[in-house]
């Protein structure tokens, strides 16, 4: 809801249109994750998470709360608005490799599979409503309201952060300080194959495959000659494939390489049906299964890294997977959007499709090579512990422990 009603402000009330202003917004509040997500996940490793959480989700809703102020006073301007959004970008970039690694001090390790996909549930599920409720709320009492309304939920956060007992999370060791933890972040990625896997596949899917608010603008309006409303629906449909994918992976008690790279697959496979589809409905049709394979895809590198990453790098690894995935996802951009418009929007959805096909191709080949006996030796550790907490009880170790494997 607070991204809509961002954008529609930027939009229609401080700009007379203007694509470029909103995309500015929008980029300032992807941007600190490019450039501050490894020192985020420095402070994430060394730092308790629930007390990072508190200070960041704070600074979340004093922007929203100082935008929405401004807007009803009538006194908002553009470049109010871009400092709030570079702001709100500073916080979630620290937020976010924190709020991802206190996933597993909440539940535990034989939990985390679950837990992941059923965030992953209730993202998509505010991802499918979220849109829609402000579109009728922008309407009926403006943007301002809806930025407030936006900042008074952040209560709701705060308050469940604060009734955290301490005394019922699964802590995990601390990284030790030192001048050269984000290096030594990156040390720890390049000695494990299968990291370098994961983020590699997820920066070309990223970049070639997830840009759908741009391959779905073009079919919609270029191609199918649709308004907004149908646009718009896209994302609905698609969301519905997304929460699908989502509760799928909430029944699997731990992560899969061939979900992983099935989903790779099926994302470039459904995207080239996609891009052949002749009708409206029909491309709608298939955005269903894309929207499923996309989230099988990252749940499974989001649950490989948080089960057999070392507790003391997990900070740091998926600050670096998110700014890997944000990063990609806006780097492609400008060429999806430029394919599209000199070669028309068939020919976009078709190149990202064969990208990201030969992608999972390429992938399932060099897993099948080298990296086979590792995967699987992952997974097997991570479950041999597993059962053994469920026959004795709650042990100290946890799964990251086991470096060498």
């Amino acid at each position: 809801m607070q991204r809509v009603a961002q954008d529609w402000l930027v939009l229609t009330v401080l700009t007379d249109h203007s694509g470029t202003a909103v995309g500015i917004t929008t980029g300032l509040q992807f941007l600190p994750m490019l450039l501050l997500g490894p020192y985020a996940g420095v402070l994430a490793d060394r730092y308790h998470k629930r007390i990072i959480l508190l200070w960041t989700q704070s600074a979340m809703g004093l922007c929203g709360l100082l935008v929405g102020l401004l807007v009803l006073t009538g006194s908002a301007q553009l470049w109010q608005v871009y400092v709030a959004a570079l702001c709100l970008g500073v916080a979630s970039a620290i937020d976010g490799p924190a709020r991802q690694a206190f996933v597993s001090e909440l539940v535990g390790q034989e939990n985390i599979s679950n837990a992941v996909a059923l965030n992953s549930a209730s993202f998509n599920t505010a991802r499918l409503t979220g849109p829609a409720i402000a579109g009728v709320l922008i309407a009926w009492i403006g943007t301002g309201p809806v930025l407030l309304l936006n900042a008074a939920s952040f209560a709701a956060v705060l308050l469940s952060l604060w009734r955290i007992r301490p005394s019922g999370l699964f802590p995990t060791a601390s990284a030790t300080r030192g001048k050269h933890q984000v290096a030594e972040g990156l040390g720890y990625v390049r000695r494990r194959p299968d990291l370098v896997l994961i983020l590699v596949m997820v920066g070309i899917l990223g970049a070639f495959g997830m840009n759908f608010p741009i391959t779905n603008a073009l079919m919609s309006t270029a191609e199918f000659g649709m308004g907004p409303g149908e646009f718009g629906l896209l994302g609905s449909i698609m969301a519905v494939g997304t929460l699908a994918g989502a509760l799928l992976a909430a029944r699997r008690s731990g992560p899969r390489l061939r979900f992983l790279l099935g989903g790779a697959l099926g994302l470039g496979f459904f995207t080239l049906v996609g891009s052949v589809s002749p009708s409206f409905w029909l491309y709608a049709a298939v955005l269903v299964p894309v929207g499923l394979a996309s989230i099988t895809f990252l749940n499974s590198c989001n649950t490989s890294i948080q089960l057999t990453v070392h507790p003391e790098f997990r900070g740091r690894v998926l600050a670096l997977y998110l700014a890997v995935l944000q990063g990609g996802t806006a780097l492609g951009a400008p060429l999806t959007g430029w394919i599209g418009t000199e070669f028309g929007p068939r020919w976009s959805v078709a190149a990202g499709g064969t990208i990201v096909l030969l992608t999972g191709l390429c992938s399932v080949i060099v897993v099948s090579r080298s990296s086979t006996m590792t995967w699987r030796q992952q997974l097997r550790t991570v479950f041999a512990r597993k059962q053994s907490r469920n026959r004795w009880g709650r042990g100290p170790e946890t799964a990251g422990q086991a470096e060498g494997i």
